[in-house]
């Protein structure tokens, strides 16, 4: 939360002058500061201000306490925290702390969003709105589905995310669920792979409507570069660790998708679907505002 925030929070009436001064306190606006330093981290308070999108929490490897003290933390500070790779030991924690949290074991996401509603476009954890030919019922944890995500005009623009197969969804989910906490609308095609690629093609027409699509695969990687060759908009491939032994762990996948033929085609870190959703944001963030000046 930055300055102007907590005032026009104070201005509503929705904190108390006191809570206002205490919350600007906390934000250091000098040179080389802009941050709070809680000893075994010094979380960026600043980086919203800065770069349009708070800090977000990488749980994997952090001791519980910690963990749990940096959720309060930044709950606290911004209203709202999103974190990556929770495990469901570390999600029962920071639940029991935080009964807000909301923990989904399939893109292993947790989240605290906003008193009284969704900050994205989304209001329950899991797989939010599945296209194409993925059968939900083959997800573990994956809860429900609701259609295509997102109401009217989203702030962040509009993402589609897809994958070759069904073993890429909890990359693919990472990516989705970081995109729709930011605000992009997003539709989901999963399963639509090249070993298939009727099924792609059977979904192009809502495809090509995205400002940026995701296409998250494993094996040998080739379904961006299929997609960047029939879409205007930008493409962001995600390679997976999905695969047999030659696969090497994600590396033929990338280095396929590194080596693309079609233009357009940008390739994050095998298995990073947050960097994916997060760029795909930013891209839809642009798009989103050049039609609002239309």
């Amino acid at each position: 939360m930055d300055i102007q925030e907590i005032l026009r929070g104070y201005k509503a009436g929705e904190i108390s002058l006191e809570i206002a001064e205490a919350k600007i306190r906390q934000i250091d606006e000098r040179p080389g500061k802009g941050y709070t330093n809680m000893g075994f981290a010094r979380l960026d308070t600043q980086r919203k201000e800065r770069s349009g999108f708070p800090e977000v929490i990488f749980c994997s490897g952090k001791p519980d306490d910690y963990l749990v003290a940096i959720y309060r933390k930044i709950t606290e500070l911004e209203g709202r925290a999103f974190g990556t790779r929770a495990t469901p030991h570390q999600a029962a924690l920071v639940q029991e702390a935080i009964p807000a949290a909301e923990y989904d074991p399939v893109s292993r996401i947790l989240k605290v969003e906003r008193s009284g509603g969704a900050s994205g476009n989304t209001g329950a954890s899991g797989m939010h709105g599945v296209s194409g030919s993925c059968d939900i019922s083959d997800v573990s944890g994956a809860t429900g589905v609701h259609g295509v995500s997102g109401v009217g005009t989203a702030s962040g623009g509009r993402v589609a995310v897809c994958t070759g197969g069904t073993a890429d969804i909890p990359v693919a989910e990472e990516a989705a669920q970081t995109a729709e906490f930011f605000g992009a609308r997003v539709d989901r095609f999963y399963d639509v792979g090249v070993s298939g690629i009727h099924r792609l093609f059977n979904n192009m027409d809502e495809i090509r409507k995205a400002d940026c699509v995701i296409a998250v695969a494993g094996m040998e990687g080739a379904l961006p570069t299929v997609i960047g060759g029939m879409v205007r908009n930008p493409v962001i491939a995600v390679p997976t660790s999905v695969g047999y032994g030659a696969n090497m762990q994600g590396l033929t996948a990338l280095l396929t998708m590194i080596n693309s033929c079609a233009n357009g085609v940008a390739v994050v870190n095998i298995d990073n679907g947050y960097g994916a959703g997060y760029m795909a944001t930013q891209i839809g963030r642009l798009a989103a505002s050049g039609r609002n000046r239309e």
